[in-house]
Formats: C-alpha cells, sequence, structure tokens
C-alpha cells in the first residue's frame, strides 16, 4: 500500500513538475511576439509617415466650382424670343434671347434728330460771333458820333453862356433890349439841354458797346477753342445717341463666353429688366476644384505645388493632374451668414478648414469633362 502510494506520489509529481516551465515559455513566446507585432506596426507607421504620408496632403473635402457667368438684361424689354434650353452647349458670341427692340429704336431716332438739332445750333453760334462782331462795330461808330456831339453841343453852351453875360451886364445901360436878353437866355437854355442830350447819348453808345461785346464774349465762351464736332453741347448729343444705338445692339443678349446653360428662367412674352437673371451660363472646360483641408494639414502646402485629383464620377482610373493656384482669404466659418463666437466660456475647439484653389488641365477637362459641385478627393505632393 506504501509503495503503491509512494508510485502514485511520484507519478503525480513527474508529471505537474514540468508544466510551469512550459506554461512560462509560452507566455515569454506570446509577449515577444507581441512586441515585435508593436515594433513591426511602429516602423510600418514611421516608413508609411517617412516615406508617404509627409510627402502628401490629402481629402476628399474637395468639390469643383466655376466662374459662372450670369446673363441679365442691360435693357427693358419684352421677351421676343429664347434660343437656348437649359444643358444646351453654347460660343462665346452665340445668340441667346432676342428682346423687342421697338423702344429702343424710337429712342435712337429722337437721338439722332437731337444731335442734328444740336449742330445746327453750334453752328448758329459760329453766325452769333460774326454778328455780334459788326454791333460791336456799330455801337463803337454810334459812341464815337455821340462823343463828337457832345463837342459840338459843348461849344454851342460855351456861346451862349458868352452871349448871355455880354447881354446881362449890356441891358442895365440900356444898350441891349430885354426881348434881346430873352432870345439870348432861351439860346443858352436850349444849348445846355444840347450838351446834356449829348452827354446821355454818349452813355448810352458807351453801354450799347459793352453789352455788345458781353455778348459776344458769352457766345465765344461756346465755341472758342474747338470745332462744332467737338463742341461739348454736340458731343453731349453724340454720346446720347451713340448710347442709344448701343442700347438698340443690346436687344440682342448673346453668349459672353463657352459653357453649358443652366438654369434658364427667362420666357417668351415675360418683360425683363436690367440686372434680372434670366440664366447661367457654366464653364464647364474652365472649371477648379476647392480643396477644404483642414489647418494642420497646410504646414508645407505652397502655391504652385502638383496635386493629383479623383472624382466620384469617374472612380479612380480617371486621374487629374493640376496645381496649387491660391489660398482663400479666410475659412469657410469665417465667411458664414452668423460667424462662430468662441468667447465664451463653454468654448470648444473645432479644427477648421481652409479652402485651397487648384487648377485643372484643360485637355483632361475636354476628355473627361466635370460639372460644378462634384465631389472630389485630391493629393497634394508636398515634395514638389
Amino acid at each position: 500500500m506504501n509503495d503503491m502510494s509512494k508510485l502514485t506520489s511520484d507519478i503525480d509529481v513527474g508529471m505537474i513538475t514540468p508544466a510551469p516551465a512550459k506554461s512560462s515559455g509560452s507566455r515569454a513566446k506570446l509577449f515577444t511576439g507581441f512586441f515585435v507585432v508593436i515594433a513591426l506596426a511602429g516602423g510600418g507607421y514611421y516608413a508609411y509617415d517617412t516615406l508617404y504620408a509627409s510627402k502628401h496632403a490629402i481629402t476628399d473635402n474637395a468639390y469643383v466650382g466655376a466662374d459662372i457667368a450670369p446673363i441679365t438684361p442691360l435693357i427693358p424689354a419684352p421677351v421676343v424670343d429664347v434660343l437656348v434650353s437649359d444643358t444646351q452647349a453654347v460660343k462665346k458670341g452665340d445668340v441667346l434671347v432676342r428682346l423687342d427692340d421697338t423702344d429702343a429704336k424710337l429712342q435712337l431716332a429722337m437721338a439722332q434728330a437731337s444731335y442734328e438739332g444740336v449742330i445746327r445750333k453750334v453752328k448758329a453760334y459760329l453766325g452769333n460771333d460774326r454778328s455780334l462782331k459788326a454791333q460791336i462795330a456799330a455801337r463803337q461808330a454810334d459812341q464815337e458820333r455821340a462823343a463828337a456831339q457832345i463837342i459840338s453841343a459843348q461849344a454851342d453852351y460855351d456861346k451862349t453862356r458868352v452871349d448871355l453875360d455880354r447881354r446881362k451886364t449890356l441891358v442895365d445901360k440900356g444898350s441891349v433890349s430885354g426881348d434881346e436878353l430873352t432870345t439870348v437866355q432861351t439860346a443858352f437854355r436850349v444849348a445846355e439841354a444840347n450838351l446834356a442830350a449829348a452827354r446821355a447819348a454818349l452813355e448810352m453808345a458807351v453801354a450799347a458797346r459793352e453789352s455788345a461785346e458781353g455778348g459776344r464774349e458769352a457766345n465765344a465762351a461756346l465755341i472758342e477753342g474747338v470745332s462744332v464736332e467737338n463742341n461739348p453741347e454736340v458731343l453731349a448729343a453724340k454720346a446720347s445717341r451713340d448710347q442709344a444705338a448701343v442700347n438698340v445692339e443690346r436687344a440682342v443678349i448673346r453668349a459672353p463666353i463657352d459653357g453649358v446653360i443652366a438654369k434658364r428662367q427667362v420666357q417668351v412674352g415675360q418683360r425683363v429688366q436690367p440686372g434680372m437673371t434670366l440664366m447661367n451660363i457654366v464653364p464647364l472646360t474652365d472649371v477648379y476644384v476647392d480643396a477644404n483641408y483642414k489647418e494642420g494639414q497646410l504646414t508645407k502646402v505652397r502655391v504652385g505645388q502638383a496635386v493629383e485629383l479623383t472624382s466620384d464620377l469617374y472612380g479612380s482610373n480617371v486621374v487629374y493632374r493640376g496645381h496649387i493656384t491660391g489660398f482663400s482669404g479666410g475659412t469657410g466659418s469665417a465667411f458664414s451668414l452668423v460667424p462662430a463666437q468662441n468667447a465664451t466660456g463653454n468654448w470648444i475647439k473645432v479644427v477648421q478648414r481652409l479652402p485651397v484653389r487648384i487648377a485643372l488641365d484643360p485637355a483632361e477637362l475636354k476628355d473627361h469633362p466635370l460639372a460644378v459641385g462634384l465631389s472630389m478627393s485630391a493629393d497634394i505632393h508636398l515634395a514638389d
């Protein structure tokens, strides 16, 4: 019994004793493998960051944009014809809409008549100048005649005054009768009145000459130094006529750029006003991409760096090659209708994104056109 117990005890001890050694080795191998995996993962991440991630800035928050041309009328008029529809491709100069030009043509006729009338008016200024010059010469002659009359009247006045003085000295001696003295006194008064009238006539002649000279100066201000065609009044009338002619041309609305018609809102019979948007033209061959990068991704991003882009429309098989042309002046939140107010006690930092403008190759866009608003993925090559 004791031998049997001893044997059993020996067997148990033999079976149990090596087990701890085996468990410790497995645990060691497990930890070793775990550390190897961590080391490989860390090395792989380091290699990925060093060889690829540090040389690329990638985002899928990018969208196609374009400088859309809104089509607006420049004159008020009813629409008589609409020649395009949505999704239609147009070339620069193609006729889009025709407006009723009846009013514009009438305004042009009135402006033309006004222009011709002003030319005649300015030519009349030239005729008035010659007439006023002749009037000045006539008034100068009147002034000289009035001056001569003053001299004659002054002589008569002096003579009659001397005669009157003589008669007054002789009348007391009885050498001159009373009738003769009365006659001389009357002659003196007439001579005195004639002298005053001659002086008044001279003043009137001087005033008439000065008036004629002033009229000529005023007329000369309207024509001096310029020809009829360069006269300010003629130029103003000509500008009005040219504006009316331009308004007639504006009754035909043409495409300002190549592109595709979008959001057409105009209909025949509708009366349009200046500034009203009739439709839009999207230049699909001249689109760009605005990629919204996180602020932490832009440390090494510079203007001119190469960018590879893919679209959700064509998938990863079609790669667009572009380059950075600039950065937005602010983040999207800064230009939002209600900008964020972060000066609060419960402030939570939110990573901001800054739009980066990327130009695309027109040749690639011709082969694989993009529409405005499509999603893109952008990969900036930081090493370039």
